[in-house]
């Protein structure tokens, strides 16, 4: 295999700070960025990059897309954050406009990911009460086996992972975990009368993008109409044009009971998160029982709206159907031994590594840093090909080459 080259010393000046000063909670490649531009990426050395990880979908309009930093400046300059103490002047407008972009009544603004879905956890729950009058404390919600929906205490008590979850306990009660893409066991779990909903990933990006079967989505919104289960959707990953349809959810035109957004809501330029349902489960929530103070801040309101006009404007859904079957069709072309499967939606892909060496897939990693790609392993033999969406065929071909290098070097 081969060696990874020595890090200059301005690279390791920067890693040497991060390992003194910094928590030992990631385990990144061993490269500095500095600047980032559309697809690319450059480190503090001035070499390029293309970005194949895009920040896990944050940034599917590109690296510092113009007009989300024209947005961002816009508003900097004028007010960045009065708390939901006060009214802001661009909070409706925000709510009005993500609102009719995705089809429901409200939205509760958040800031990360793992914040929007702890609060449609709390929603499931207040709507369980509420509305569909189960007792007080025995609401249920099933999860899938194998998801990632944060590292928060309340999110981590339904995961499978045991780095997530290993001496951080108690954990919280009140959830179920079955198998993914299984609707025999989604719907034997949906019989107890406690159940308030379902949540989950309609592809599972930490798992290795594992795509469901067809139909699983409509499967899925069948069962919970007919069991009065909330259908709830996280798609802070695969949402906002990544899979080549606005939501993933969308390959079988199922709208969710309760979407959760985040990530690429703001292009990669602050944390903006978003849960979206209608009347009867968001207004279960009253003044006092939830909220944030960065959440619906004038200046994440701003961003997020030209963040989300790009994605329209750009035609960025159609290209990511596009050159996610071009990246598809050329990685299988290679007939490479050391993958053993190419898998993906859009612009969400994965390959499963074959190799004696369990650290092979960390060494293509390496191997394609050096040779201008950047990309991360996930659970050890898979790693995730995620590019910004508006990216080229010609920069598809060429990248398919770097990986196609690199993987001759195993």
């Amino acid at each position: 295999m081969q060696v990874l080259n020595a890090a200059s010393a301005t690279t390791q000046h920067y890693l040497d700070l991060e390992d003194k000063y910094g928590a030992h909670n990631y385990h990144p490649l061993p490269v500095v960025l500095n600047r980032g531009e559309g697809v690319f990426l450059y480190d503090v050395d001035g070499k390029r990059y293309y970005d194949f990880l895009s920040g896990y979908s944050a940034v599917n309009q590109g690296h510092c897309h113009p007009k989300i930093i024209a947005a961002l400046i816009e508003q900097a300059q004028q007010l960045t954050l009065t708390s939901r103490a006060f009214h802001s002047n661009l909070l409706g407008e925000y709510e009005k406009y993500i609102t009719g972009y995705f089809g429901y009544d409200k939205v509760l603004p958040m800031n990360t990911g793992v914040e929007a879905v702890e609060t449609a956890l709390k929603l499931s729950r207040k709507w369980g009460y509420k509305v569909k009058s189960i007792a007080e404390n025995a609401a249920k919600i099933i999860v899938c086996q194998g998801n990632f929906h944060g590292r928060t205490t309340g999110v981590i008590s339904f995961s499978s992972d045991p780095d997530a979850t290993k001496e951080f306990g108690p954990y919280m009660p009140g959830y179920v975990a079955i198998p993914y893409n299984d609707t025999a066991a989604l719907e034997k779990e949906m019989q107890d009368k406690n159940v308030v909903a379902f949540l989950f990933e309609p592809i599972q990006g930490e798992a290795g993008v594992l795509v469901p079967d067809d139909g699983y989505y409509k499967k899925v919104r069948t069962l919970c109409d007919e069991y009065n289960v909330l259908m709830v959707a996280d798609e802070i990953q695969t949402g906002l044009a990544r899979t080549g349809t606005m939501l993933a959810c969308d390959h079988e035109n199922v709208q969710p009971d309760i979407l959760i957004l985040g990530k690429a809501l703001s292009g990669g330029v602050l944390p903006v998160s978003a849960v979206l349902c209608n009347n009867e489960i968001m207004m279960t929530i009253k003044p006092g029982e939830h909220g944030s103070t960065y959440g619906g801040n004038p200046l994440a309101c701003k961003v997020a709206i030209a963040a989300l006009q790009i994605l329209k404007d750009e035609q960025l859904t159609e290209n990511a159907a596009a050159m996610g079957n071009l990246l598809r069709t050329e990685l299988r072309n290679l007939n490479s031994p050391f993958i053993e499967t190419v898998r993906g939606r859009g612009l969400l892909n994965a390959i499963v590594i074959k190799h004696a060496n369990k650290e092979a897939a960390w060494q293509l990693c390496l191997n394609l840093k050096d040779k201008g790609l950047l990309a991360k392993p996930t659970h050890g033999d898979k790693i995730r090909f995620a590019p910004p969406l508006v990216i080229t065929k010609e920069q598809i071909l060429e990248c398919v080459q770097i990986i196609k290098g690199a993987l001759e070097e195993l």
